[in-house]
């Protein structure tokens, strides 16, 4: 249905997008990932006609976007990571006049609104000012007013950065709602894995402007298919300790925790005994070990080198 074809964008003499190439099948939920600076942002604003890639191109069912941006500019519902409303009008009022901009009036405008009011709860919040919602509230608003036309493609961009609680589970719920009952093809990006792996079918990892993994969870944990995590709690820290794991041949990567440390260790290296020979130098006492196999954050640590909200 959509997709990117070796997508480049370069400011001035520096690249922040390198042929990034992804596609999106009709009614699919997926996620792009990746840490700040990654060209996330950079890509959507591409795809979404906004702005002029240096080389490559979007399609959209095989047509070109930049040569036709109308085309995906009357199927394609965008929430940026910043608050686009108007703060001196209610939530009501903005609503009517993002609708408006979207060529609807009258009734079916009216139903509509009252309609995305109550998917995203604040049908009884509607005459209140912008200004006085909370950061989560305003987001839920934000979402609305991206549905307002019905797009076949909606770009959610980090849209729970900085919220409660509540108001992230309702937009998670939402993100649902809108793929499964109304299969919109969703394109989701967010600091947060937990989210991507809830919501989405397959995902692409991005970092320095290109795409360096991709595929279904299971596809992206067989990266790490030769590696076991350990879980270590100890009674109390040592950098010390840590370090001298971090030596050992067969230990990848060594994370301090609140209650111990987080090893990646290659599979059936029958490294727990030099774990325990360590903390006994160190005067540590282990309280317990916990194998478990590789999470997406640690398949994402292992290609990029750092965590996702890093």
């Amino acid at each position: 249905m959509l997709e990117t074809v070796e997508l480049r964008k370069v400011f001035k003499g520096k690249t922040a997008v390198d042929e990034v190439s992804l596609y999106l099948d009709r009614g699919e939920s997926v996620g792009l990932i990746g840490p700040n600076g990654a060209g996330k942002s950079t890509t959507i604003s591409m795809i979404s006609s906004l702005l002029k890639p240096t080389g490559g191109d979007v399609r959209l069912n095989g047509k070109s976007v930049i040569k036709h941006p109308q085309d995906i500019r009357t199927v394609l519902g965008v929430v940026p990571q910043q608050i686009a409303l108007y703060e001196e009008l209610s939530s009501y009022e903005n609503l009517k006049f993002f609708g408006r901009v979207y060529g609807l009036n009258g009734k079916p405008l009216e139903a509509k609104i009252q309609e995305l009011l109550e998917m995203v709860g604040l049908r009884d919040r509607q005459k209140e000012l912008i200004k006085t919602y909370s950061g989560g509230m305003k987001r839920r608003i934000n979402i609305a007013a991206a549905l307002l036309h019905d797009p076949q493609i909606v770009i959610m961009d980090e849209p729970t950065v900085g919220i409660d609680p509540q108001s992230r589970n309702h937009i998670l719920d939402t993100v649902r709602r809108l793929n499964r009952d109304h299969g919109t093809t969703v394109l989701y990006t967010s600091h947060y894995m937990e989210e991507v792996e809830q919501l989405c079918s397959r995902m692409y990892i991005m970092d320095h402007g290109r795409i360096i993994a991709s595929g279904t969870k299971e596809e992206l944990q067989h990266i790490l298919s030769g590696e076991d995590t350990l879980m270590i709690k100890l009674n109390r820290p040592d950098p010390g300790l840590a370090k001298e794991l971090r030596s050992l041949e067969t230990v990848r990567h060594v994370e301090d925790m609140d209650q111990g440390l987080k090893l990646i260790v290659m599979k059936n290296s029958y490294i727990l005994s030099g774990i325990v020979q360590a903390a006994e130098r160190h005067g540590v006492q282990i309280q317990n070990i916990h194998i478990q196999s590789p999470s997406l954050e640690d398949v994402f640590l292992h290609l990029t080198g750092r965590k996702l909200r890093d």
